[in-house]
């Protein structure tokens, strides 16, 4: 009889936990969901420069222009919060701006524009879990660069936006050959902000990068990377429950992680954006993990006071 009731509550205690896995993303009505940057809150930004400034290498980088970061706290999806430091610093991204080309993809698909077809399927797949270099040429060749900058210049997202520092960029395939397409700014081939990473994250825990099946598809994509370095080698000690939706990046001292982190504990639940140039970029996108996590705690803790 004991057995019985242990696992009829092992049973409704796995039923209770799967409304969670099934919240992404999220139905926030549309009133609700307010532009990211009007979201910026001193307190939870104070909280994080005291925790990233801690550390003098940090602080040297960042004063330098050659780190970034970004984070929004989603632990009320209504009441959202954004902090950033260097937010609008656009940089080399390497292959984080491959989510651009994901979403030009499903753009086109949903418009008719490119056939999904099992290979496109697998090649998007590829081109996130795996950072594949030759399915993101494949996709690039398909979208094509017009394609891309048209979808990161609509009004719509505006993920590059020359007035905000511009942003998300793709303008070279992965792996050398074809011709260019660089962004106007800085002349760079891959290139992103935290700003814009951060909105491109937010948008799509919200359902709003196409629709929202299309978004729900992208998060399918985005989870569970194969490239476990930078934050998910960190999250999977701290958070190996938690749900990772994540595109990274790293050619020689650039380097860069993108992260929606989904916890079991609401409490764990968060966008992280770090773009880096250093040698030591991969360790130092590692150790942010810890103090972000003390940020939100801090910053929850400064709230309920």
């Amino acid at each position: 009889m004991n057995l019985k009731y242990s696992l009829t509550a092992i049973f409704f205690t796995l039923c209770s936990l799967l409304p969670a896995q099934r919240e992404l993303p999220l139905k926030v009505p549309n009133e609700n969901i307010r532009p990211l940057r009007s979201l910026l809150d001193t307190s939870l930004q104070r909280s994080l420069e005291n925790q990233i400034y801690k550390n003098p290498e940090w602080k040297r980088l960042i004063e330098s222009k050659r780190m970034a970061v970004g984070l929004v706290d989603l632990r009320d999806p209504e009441n959202v919060r954004f902090a950033r430091i260097n937010g609008n610093h656009m940089m080399y991204a390497a292959s984080l701006p491959k989510i651009a080309i994901l979403l030009a993809a499903m753009d086109a698909i949903e418009k008719g524009q490119l056939k999904e077809t099992s290979e496109v399927k697998k090649d998007m797949r590829l081109m996130i879990s795996k950072s594949d270099n030759q399915a993101s040429t494949r996709m690039i060749d398909r979208v094509g660069y017009a394609k891309i900058e048209e979808v990161m210049t609509n009004p719509k997202y505006e993920f590059y936006d020359e007035d905000t520092g511009g942003g998300l960029w793709v303008g070279k395939r992965y792996g050398g050959g074809g011709d260019t397409h660089r962004e106007p700014i800085k002349n760079l081939s891959h290139a992103a902000s935290v700003t814009q990473v951060c909105r491109f994250y937010y948008l799509l825990a919200n359902g709003k990068l196409v629709n929202q099946d299309k978004s729900a598809q992208m998060l399918d994509i985005l989870e569970n990377p194969e490239l476990h370095h930078k934050f998910v080698n960190t999250l999977n000690i701290l958070a190996p429950d938690a749900r990772i939706f994540r595109k990274s990046g790293s050619w020689r001292n650039y380097h860069s992680d993108s992260a929606l982190v989904w916890g079991v504990d609401k409490n764990r639940r968060y966008i992280l954006v770090a773009l880096i140039e250093d040698p030591n970029g991969e360790q130092i996108i590692r150790n942010l993990v810890r103090p972000v996590e003390t940020t939100l705690k801090n910053f929850k803790n400064y709230r309920k006071g």
